[in-house]
C-alpha cells in the first residue's frame, strides 16, 4: 500500500489539499477523482458464554489511471467488457482466541463483469462474494459477510457515535507537502452482532466494531515509507486512534497524531511525538514480533494518561 499512496505520476488525479465538508451517503461511496481509498471494518466479538474473536474485512480501491483516461476508454467503440480502470484488493482475518488460531486471506480483482466495485446508494462496496452493504438512506446499519472455507462471518454494525473527523476537520496530513495528505473519518464505535463460523461451528456474538475511511491521491511524501496505527476503545466509553509515520531512517515523522474521541463524538487532535520533532534511538525488536507502539510517553495531557505503560501490537501498513 505505501507504493499506492507514495508519489509518482499524480497527473489527472485530484489531491487531498483543504478540508471540505462531508456528506452522506455520497462519501460513504467511492471518489474515483483520488487514486486510493479504503474502507476497514475491524473488531472484538464474543459468544454468550465468554469465547473472543477479532475479526478485520477491509476494501481497497486503487485507479490505473486518471478520470481523463477511463472517460476515453469508455468513449472507445467496443470497450471490452474485461476492460477496468480500477483495481479492488479485501483482506478478511479472524482471530480464534480459544482456539489459539489466527484465519487470514486475500483477495483482489478488477471492476469489470460485477466482480469488485463500490457505489454510495444504496450503499455497497464488494469483492465477489466478501461485501458490506446496507439499504439505509443513510448507509448505516451496515452488514459484513465474508467466507473462505469453514470460516465466515455475517454480521451488522450500527454506529453509537456521529462521524469523528480525523485531522483537521478530515483533512489527514501526512507529511509537510501540499497534497500529501487523505480525508479520513472513522466510526469509532459501532455495535456488532451477528455469526461466526469458525471450524464449522456457527456461532451467535455480539461486541465493537470501529470503521475507518480514507481516500487520497498522494498520502505519504517521499521519505515516508509505512505507518503503524493502533485504535483503542476505552472501557469508559472513550475511543482513541493513534499512527506513528516511519520514515527512511526509521524516526517518526512530525506529523505522526492521535485523536481522542469523547462519549458524545468530540475530538480532540493531539501529536503523537509532543512537538518534540523525530523519535531518535528505536529499540531493536525481534523480526517475526511486528511494530510495537511503546509506552506513549511523548503523547500530550490527557491521552498521555490514557495509554501510558501501554505495550500494544499495531497495525502496519507500507
Amino acid at each position: 500500500m505505501s507504493g499506492a499512496l507514495g508519489s509518482g505520476d499524480l497527473s489527472g488525479f485530484a489531491r487531498a489539499t483543504a478540508p471540505r465538508p462531508l456528506s452522506f451517503p455520497a462519501d460513504s461511496g467511492p471518489h474515483p477523482e483520488f487514486r486510493t481509498e479504503w474502507w476497514y471494518y475491524t473488531g472484538n466479538l464474543e459468544t454468550a458464554a465468554g469465547r473472543h474473536f477479532g475479526f478485520q474485512l477491509t476494501f481497497f480501491r486503487t485507479a490505473l489511471a486518471p478520470p481523463a483516461a477511463r472517460a476515453a476508454d469508455r468513449s472507445a467503440p467496443s470497450p471490452s467488457a474485461w476492460s477496468a480502470r480500477q483495481l479492488y484488493l479485501a483482506h478478511f482475518a479472524l482471530t480464534d482466541t480459544a482456539g489459539r488460531r489466527f484465519h487470514a486471506w486475500s483477495r483482489l480483482d478488477r471492476e469489470a463483469l460485477g466482480l469488485a466495485g463500490a457505489q454510495a446508494s444504496p450503499f455497497r462496496v464488494w469483492l465477489e462474494d466478501w461485501s458490506a452493504e446496507s439499504d439505509a438512506p443513510g448507509g448505516l446499519p451496515v452488514q459484513l459477510r465474508a467466507a473462505e472455507g469453514d470460516v465466515a462471518i455475517d454480521l451488522v454494525l450500527a454506529s453509537q457515535k456521529p462521524v469523528a473527523l480525523q485531522g483537521d476537520r478530515g483533512l489527514s496530513q501526512k507529511g509537510p507537502e501540499p497534497g500529501n495528505a487523505s480525508y479520513y473519518y472513522s466510526l469509532s464505535r459501532m455495535t456488532a452482532r451477528g455469526t461466526v463460523r469458525a471450524g464449522g461451528e456457527a456461532l451467535a456474538v455480539s461486541g465493537l466494531a470501529w470503521m475507518d475511511r480514507e481516500w487520497s491521491t498522494s498520502a505519504l511524501g517521499p521519505d515516508l515509507v509505512g505507518w503503524d496505527w493502533v485504535a483503542l476503545q476505552l472501557d469508559d466509553g472513550r475511543d482513541v486512534m493513534l499512527y506513528r509515520l516511519r520514515r527512511r531512517d526509521g524516526t517518526a515523522d512530525a506529523h505522526s497524531a492521535g485523536t481522542l474521541i469523547a462519549t458524545d463524538g468530540a475530538t480532540r487532535r493531539h501529536s503523537l511525538l509532543g512537538g518534540r520533532g523525530r523519535r531518535r534511538g528505536r529499540r531493536a525488536r525481534p523480526p517475526d514480533r511486528g511494530p510495537r507502539l511503546r509506552g506513549a510517553g511523548r503523547l500530550r495531557g490527557e491521552m498521555s494518561r490514557e495509554v501510558a505503560g501501554c505495550f500494544v501490537r499495531v497495525d502496519r501498513g507500507g
